[in-house]
């Protein structure tokens, strides 16, 4: 298997022009300017002082036209606010492939909408899904259940979904998405469950949510004094074998839901795809790399290393430890990673990488061989 090899992700197998050619997602005619060059590393904090840049999603190369997105423009959700209290953030910020920064959307200042989380997906239809999870003063004493956030690809709210079962605590999120329909995955940290959000897209900006069902139950989770919160968390969505990854914080284990886009009750945990007290230290978001690897970004929420610090962590899902790449030299750094194909035949991917110590995002380009 052609694996990333993330220790050697910044180095490249051809010249770095075919790599400006490649980064705005298309092969650029001759007739367009080289320069300016985007920074690998922009700051994630937008107008109002917004840090914790705690979920990072590409938008996709099919993205409906005619919205202030664009596909491959990246959306990065912050969690605190200007004072860095937890859970009390309320903006997405969207940087273009230029590099360009904007805030997309700023949510009210009122509690039970702040502290948009890791739960975020765009699907084709132009429609932009977010979780928060709120506090009222920033500690674990004062967690809500929050809601989900569902905007139009202007950064318009579409209105919201909260006081269900389905909805508690949002931390991770995957889509599956058909076009006109697909399903929506959320991982609920406050109940240790996992939801599926059956959906139709009847009009580019515009989303039904048909059904919900909860197809996960039984994650360990915790409220934490450090990490706020421990427990299930990213998710990825495998349509080749039709199972739903759920990276677990709490457990330091990534755990495999087969057959999450179908059932119509609870699969439980599933079963354990991969678990590693050496490489993982409280895994948080996570992604699948076109080689079938799975990416995590670990929190060191809980198993902390001080010589393994803010590591994205790559492994098979057959449960094979693979490589591991630092994005910070403290514990703490590593939020969520972000993957995105570019070019004529997807021939470089991107990963976006976000730095909670930082306030930043590093995007590194690498060719697919």
């Amino acid at each position: 298997m052609n694996h990333l090899a993330l220790n050697h992700l910044k180095s490249f197998s051809r010249t770095g022009l075919t790599l400006l050619l490649l980064a705005c997602g298309t092969v650029w005619a001759q007739t367009q300017p080289i320069l300016p060059l985007a920074p690998p590393t922009t700051s994630t904090v937008p107008s109002n002082g917004d840090v914790d840049p705690l979920g990072a999603v590409f938008a996709p190369a099919k993205l409906a036209a005619g919205f202030v997105l664009q596909s491959h423009d990246l959306l990065i959700s912050n969690f605190n606010n200007a004072e860095n209290l937890q859970g009390t953030g309320t903006t997405l910020l969207r940087i273009d492939h230029n590099g360009l920064r904007s805030t997309f959307y700023q949510g009210p200042s009122s509690i039970g909408l702040a502290g948009l989380t890791g739960a975020i997906a765009v699907a084709r239809a132009g429609v932009v899904f977010v979780g928060n999870l709120p506090t009222a003063d920033g500690t674990a004493a004062t967690v809500q259940p929050g809601s989900l956030l569902v905007l139009d690809g202007n950064g318009n709210s579409l209105g919201s979904v909260s006081g269900t079962n389905l909805i508690d605590g949002p931390w991770g999120m995957a889509i599956l998405d058909n076009g006109t329909s697909g399903h929506v995955f959320i991982s609920n940290v406050l109940s240790g469950t996992i939801v599926r959000l059956d959906v139709a897209f009847p009009s580019p900006g515009a989303v039904t949510i048909t059904r919900g069902t909860v197809i996960g139950s039984g994650f360990n989770h915790r409220v934490d004094p450090a990490a706020l919160v421990l427990g299930p968390s990213g998710l990825v969505f495998d349509a080749a074998n039709g199972t739903l990854y759920v990276a677990s914080s709490a457990d330091n284990a990534i755990y495999a839901l087969k057959g999450a886009a179908t059932t119509k009750t609870s699969l439980g945990t599933g079963t354990v795809a991969y678990q590693d007290s050496v490489h993982l230290h409280g895994p948080l978001q996570m992604a699948k790399a076109p080689n079938g690897d799975l990416l995590v970004a670990n929190s060191d929420g809980s198993n902390a290393d001080p010589n393994q610090p803010s590591e994205i962590v790559e492994f098979t899902i057959t449960g094979q430890f693979v490589s591991q790449f630092s994005i910070d030299a403290n514990n703490g750094g590593a939020a969520s990673i972000a993957l995105d194909l570019i070019g004529a035949g997807n021939q470089a991917l991107r990963v976006a990488t976000t730095d909670d110590n930082a306030n930043s995002v590093t995007i590194f380009t690498k060719l697919i061989p």
